[in-house]
């Protein structure tokens, strides 16, 4: 039989070991003695004094937050629900413990906030086309306002902006006469360099008579190898000069 001693033994000596915490390489011991903070703990084994010291434990890896869909009204009076997605991760697991009830939630509330605010201050053009500007004033903001609570806003990534149908519509209709004034300008561009380029020809022609005559020749060859049975032979306006001009009186 065990006599009291042994077993005296046996639960004081269960009593210190149960102080015994072992925690992994992302992972910190905020300790408090007798309602004190003292320094963290960890990584691999620690141990926390039964009875007089309480442990918390605080991962360090960076954590990845949906922020939930936000009614904005920007600022050119356009209702739309913007999403994101933030990562921030704990740098200082004592202020993470003291200085904040639930960092998680306060984060998170703090990040809706701002990118309502945010989002709110920007136009619809400007919400849609610059969105790295919009991610790097959101994570500016909430790096600010997390920074006395040991947390590191790593990145903000606005991640959906829904808008009403008729705005798509309106988008729609936007981009497609966008689309169209840009075939016309490139029609027209078009236009402009052929009559530049005949108008160039022309110049060339009226220096050089016999390039006519050789261009005549040649479109004759062309007509020749299409095999057709008619060909046009024009008269060369040097033949006819003559004739047209009046007769000089003797």
């Amino acid at each position: 039989m065990i006599g009291p001693s042994v077993t005296v033994v046996i639960l004081l000596l269960a009593f210190v070991l149960s102080g015994l915490k072992i925690l992994k390489e992302y992972e910190r011991a905020v300790i408090f003695r007798l309602g004190r903070l003292v320094a963290s703990r960890g990584p691999g084994i620690i141990y926390v004094i039964p009875l007089v010291e309480r442990m918390q434990k605080i991962e360090l890896r960076t954590v990845t937050m949906d922020v939930p869909p936000q009614d904005v009204i920007t600022k050119d009076n356009v209702s739309v629900k913007v999403s994101a997605v933030l990562y921030f991760r704990v740098i200082d697991p004592n202020r993470a413990v003291v200085e904040v009830a639930d960092y998680l939630f306060a984060t998170s509330q703090l990040a809706q906030t701002t990118l309502r605010s945010v989002c709110g201050q920007a136009e619809l053009d400007e919400l849609l086309a610059e969105r790295e500007k919009i991610n790097t004033r959101i994570q500016d903001i909430l790096d600010t306002q997390t920074d006395p609570w040991g947390i590191k806003v790593v990145t903000v990534e606005v991640k959906q902006i829904d808008l009403p149908q008729e705005m798509q519509r309106a988008i729609a209709r936007q981009a497609e006469a966008e689309r169209e004034r840009r075939a016309k300008v490139i029609n027209a561009e078009g236009e402009f360099q052929a009559a530049q380029k005949l108008a160039d020809a022309s110049a060339v022609i009226g220096h050089h008579p016999m390039a006519l005559q050789l261009r005549f020749l040649q479109t004759l060859t062309e007509m020749a190898s299409e095999n057709n049975s008619t060909t046009i032979f024009p008269l060369p306006i040097d033949l006819i000069t003559p004739f047209l001009k009046p007769p000089q009186k003797t």
